[in-house]
């Protein structure tokens, strides 16, 4: 997937006023821009051409013609599909609601997965295959998602201290070693307990890695590795729906690629796991 349109979106705020509006050109008028020079789009943009070089490194882009390329890509896959994301609105039918919310929830799955750089993902999978520590820091929805993933590691023996709790993750970031890895996952990336947190184990030389909305971020910024999630928006949504599937995605592609690597080490664990939960289960006549 190119998904040249979303990086533009998702990096947007993060732009300088120069690279916003040669952005927002581009987003505006896509089929108009990928027949165009670069020195022309400059001009209509009103900016140096320079100033439309470091937006297409902003996004991760060697250079104007990958740009186009991509954003060539984007103009033919939307023509040929066939799905409408639309946003809900109030007095909209249970079905109408219904098929918004889970076509939203695909679209988050789609784009993240357009947005994990294969290579990052395998030194993030390397990291945490050699740790015998893995700890997973989130707050509010994130917390959430953290605390499934501690749950996921701990099934294949991989030792997870932090609780949803900020306090109780500030006490365990504190007693991280270098060997150990710390997995911080916040959408926005800039949340305040997430960056206390993050302040303490970069003193402790234990690796970082984030899981954040793909843009320019105070968490991703300080990590060793970073993983990037998408999330189309609605109107109406109660909290973070969007978000917290595609990081629930992300958390479960770590956790199935470290399976996968170490399945000979990880298979006593798995299968001990899952004997031990099954007698939580009622047994049926």
């Amino acid at each position: 997937m190119a998904d040249c349109c979303l990086k533009l979106k998702e990096r947007m705020g993060s732009l300088t006023i120069k690279e916003q509006q040669v952005a927002t050109f581009i987003l505006d008028y896509p089929e108009e821009v990928i027949n165009m020079s670069i020195n022309d789009l400059a001009d209509s943009c009103g900016v140096s051409v320079s100033s439309v070089v470091r937006l297409c490194k902003s996004i991760g882009y060697s250079g104007y013609k990958e740009l186009c390329r991509m954003l060539s890509a984007d103009l033919l896959m939307n023509q040929q599909e066939s799905v409408t994301y639309e946003d809900v609105r109030p007095g909209d039918s249970i079905e109408a609601i219904m098929r918004s919310v889970c076509l939203a929830d695909m679209k988050a799955i789609e784009s993240t997965m357009s947005l994990i750089n294969v290579a990052a993902l395998q030194r993030a999978v390397e990291a945490i295959s050699k740790a015998q520590r893995v700890d997973f820091y989130g707050v509010g929805t994130s917390g959430y998602v953290a605390m499934d993933a501690r749950n996921k590691f701990l099934r294949i023996n991989k030792v997870s201290m932090p609780s949803a709790d900020s306090h109780d993750q500030i006490l365990c970031a504190a007693t991280l070693k270098p060997d150990d890895v710390a997995v911080a996952i916040s959408y926005t990336g800039d949340t305040k307990d997430i960056l206390e947190a993050v302040g303490i184990i970069k003193r402790t030389g234990a690796t970082l890695i984030s899981i954040t909305r793909y843009n320019k971020n105070p968490l991703a910024q300080q990590s060793d590795l970073q993983l990037y999630t998408a999330s189309p928006e609605t109107m109406v949504r109660s909290g973070a729906m969007g978000s917290r599937i595609a990081l629930l995605a992300v958390i479960d592609v770590l956790y199935t690629c470290t399976a996968s690597r170490n399945y000979e080490d990880v298979k006593k664990s798995l299968d001990k796991s899952r004997l031990i939960t099954a007698r939580k289960h009622m047994q049926l006549n």
